[in-house]
């Protein structure tokens, strides 16, 4: 299929950069990836051509500015990174639009950060790394908390999308990762420490607050469509604080989009169309932690009907983020 769009397609600062030497896939290729996740021209654009990729969301690699303990520096970094994406998409506006960084140890810097990129340069919305840590190394911040209830007024009020991106959980509360460093990431911790931000979302009476919020979820949604049945059906049982109006699993399904990043698989993929309907997947690579060419060649042949392809890889992208692409 040709004019496919992608979404979760990371860049990286020069500061950043390291955070994403233990994801390269192996030393010997650290030299490649590094130069594609600093690129942000002709290279990206190549491997875009080569397989059917109109546009590209980009966003700044991972945990990068989630990490930073000093509230400024994070306030710094995360400026840096968004003037790094907006010059990209200023010399290529036919081809990548971005999500903005966020320094979300401050709320009210987060807001004022995303209404910059937003109002300024036109951003698409805000993509940010899991949970931040603050001041201490031991420290980890979740968005559901009612010290985050203005941040999330914000990016209400500019009706764009919130893209929650995993990070690895810092060691000093990874316990049940103890001689088994390798579940600690994107084999299996990435989806369950974002799968546990999306539902303390859920869970918390945001989407009650705030009724236009749209989150989105990469990786085929981290394991909640496969477990949504379940969740909905125990939680029947044993509510325990939940402050949800309605059924967790109907948040989900109105509130959330779940993208293919990384996770080129038939019979996933059936069930997360199966469980939200095609009108909440879209289609991503997940480059360069994914090669483009995985990820079309799968996403070309998955046996869906061909409008189903269409929506997916390309217009729900574009009523989403309103997109001016034809």
């Amino acid at each position: 299929m040709k004019g496919k769009i992608v979404l979760e397609e990371h860049m990286a600062l020069q500061e950043t950069l390291e955070d994403s030497r233990s994801f390269a896939g192996g030393s010997g290729k650290w030299d490649e990836f590094a130069r594609q996740i600093l690129d942000l021209g002709d290279e990206r654009l190549a491997g875009m051509d080569e397989n059917g990729i109109e546009f590209s969301i980009l966003s700044l690699n991972s945990p990068a500015v989630q990490a930073i303990l000093d509230t400024k520096t994070a306030i710094e970094v995360s400026r840096r990174a968004n003037e790094k994406m907006a010059e990209a998409v200023a010399k290529h506006p036919g081809r990548f639009a971005a999500f903005a960084a966020l320094p979300m140890q401050d709320p009210d810097a987060a807001s004022k950060e995303l209404t910059r990129c937003v109002k300024d340069y036109g951003f698409k919305g805000a993509l940010v790394n899991g949970f931040t840590q603050k001041d201490v190394p031991d420290s980890a911040i979740y968005f559901d908390i009612p010290e985050y209830r203005s941040f999330w007024s914000t990016v209400s009020d500019l009706d764009v999308p919130f893209y929650m991106h995993p990070r690895m959980q810092i060691k000093s509360r990874a316990q049940a990762y103890d001689g088994h460093p390798w579940l600690m990431s994107a084999p299996w911790g990435f989806a369950v420490e974002t799968s546990i931000h999306a539902l303390r979302l859920c869970g918390s009476g945001l989407f009650d607050d705030f009724p236009k919020l749209r989150i989105i979820l990469g990786h085929m949604g981290e394991h909640i469509p496969y477990d949504l049945w379940r969740i909905d059906a125990r939680m029947r049982f044993s509510p325990r604080g939940y402050t949800g109006k309605r059924y967790l699993g109907d948040y989900f399904r109105e509130h959330f989009y779940v993208t293919t990043s990384g996770n080129f698989c038939d019979q996933t993929f059936r069930c997360a169309l199966d469980v939200l309907g095609a009108d909440r997947l879209m289609f991503s690579a997940d480059y360069p932690f994914e090669k483009m060419k995985d990820a079309a060649d799968w996403y070309d042949k998955t046996p869906i009907s061909e409008a189903e392809r269409l929506q997916i890889g390309r217009t729900n992208a574009i009523k989403l983020f309103k997109l001016n692409l034809k």
